[in-house]
């Protein structure tokens, strides 16, 4: 291929390394997570975790600054609603009786970014999600059921755009806790924060799945990246980079398809390096309601159960815009170079472990 990564050999994270090694024996691995999450007040007391959360609570401030700098608004994000995002990747969805209406936990705000972009040209929201993820998610280190994420969307954007803001954005989060929690992270976590440069490198879905074949990891050319090929493509790269024009099966109906080249979507997701795998999934929006209709149907969806979305399209037209997200613990667990995401929040979820705080 005319695209190797970075790296000649592989590296993964001394943490990444670790964690491999605990969940090698996934019996021992579970009695000692579900004694973690049942006390999560004891280790939360250490001064490592200290540290994390003081970091965590300047992730959460740069992204905020970063884009308030940049003309972003705000906005609440809702918890429940109608429907939310059915794209994610195997998980189930959490419903609620709303005063007898069968209501959803938001897995999710992507379906509700849109029209207030379109109201405000820029927005953002900092909300919770929660995913009911299969029970051996628990082995991979990155999923959690309850997380937070950042959403942001932008009116008029293309997905060109929205990448090269995400770029700008985990560069100025980078510098920020590097400036401010750097010499902390290095004496009491032994983590050495990275200067990353743009442009990231970009692989197109067909040649990142070319590339993780040859690299050993089999994954099919019209499904998402598996997450082990993930983290074996991650640790062949010093820097972040993205993956595009995922395969129009592998995404959810929202994601829109290009004009010009039928069955590829104007999407994106940005991997972190060092074996740390997925950090942010964003596109540029379907926004013609008759393709939108199609595509649910392709996918199993009922149409019916989105009319407002639907009207809300409509009513909108051309509602176009583009935006991503980014899981805040995610992005945690790599700045601090944690074994797992579980490291990365006060009060712990994951599949199939309970109970807990």
């Amino acid at each position: 291929m005319d695209k190797w990564p970075e790296r000649k050999e592989p590296y993964f994270y001394p943490a990444v390394l670790e964690f491999e090694k605990m969940v090698s024996d996934q019996g021992k691995y579970l009695e000692f997570l579900k004694e973690w999450l049942a006390h999560s007040w004891r280790w939360a007391r250490e001064d490592k975790y200290k540290l994390v959360f003081k970091v965590q609570a300047e992730i959460i401030d740069a992204l905020r600054d970063f884009l308030n700098s940049r003309g972003f608004t705000e906005v609440l994000a809702p918890i429940i609603g109608p429907v939310t995002d059915p794209g994610i990747r195997g998980a189930k969805q959490a419903t609620v009786d709303f005063y007898g209406m069968e209501y959803k936990v938001m897995s999710s705000a992507i379906l509700y970014k849109q029209y207030m972009a379109a109201s405000l040209g820029k927005i953002y929201f900092l909300s919770p999600n929660i995913r009911f993820e299969p029970n051996d998610s628990v082995f991979t280190g990155r999923h959690l059921v309850e997380f937070y994420q950042l959403d942001l969307e932008v009116y008029g954007a293309t997905y060109d755009q929205v990448i090269d803001l995400a770029e700008d954005m985990i560069i100025y989060v980078i510098k920020r806790v590097k400036d401010n929690y750097g010499k902390e992270l290095e004496t009491k976590l032994n983590r050495q924060l990275p200067d990353f440069k743009k442009p990231f490198r970009r692989y197109t879905h067909k040649e990142a799945v070319e590339l993780v074949n040859e690299l050993g990891c089999k994954n099919p050319p019209n499904t998402e990246i598996r997450w082990e090929c993930e983290k074996l493509l991650s640790a062949y790269h010093e820097n972040p980079f993205f993956i595009i024009d995922y395969p129009k099966g592998a995404r959810g109906f929202y994601d829109r398809e290009d004009p010009q080249r039928p069955g590829i979507l104007r999407d994106f997701d940005m991997l972190y390096p060092e074996g740390f795998g997925e950090a942010i999934s964003g596109a540029e929006r379907e926004y013609e309601p008759i393709k939108v209709i199609a595509r649910m149907r392709e996918g199993g969806e009922d149409p019916n159960k989105y009319r407002w979305y639907l009207e809300m399209l409509r009513e909108l037209y051309p509602l176009k815009t583009a935006g991503f997200g980014i899981g805040v613990e995610r992005l945690t667990r790599y700045v601090c170079g944690l074994r797992a995401v579980w490291e990365a929040r006060p009060y712990p979820k994951v599949a199939g472990i309970g109970p807990a705080p």
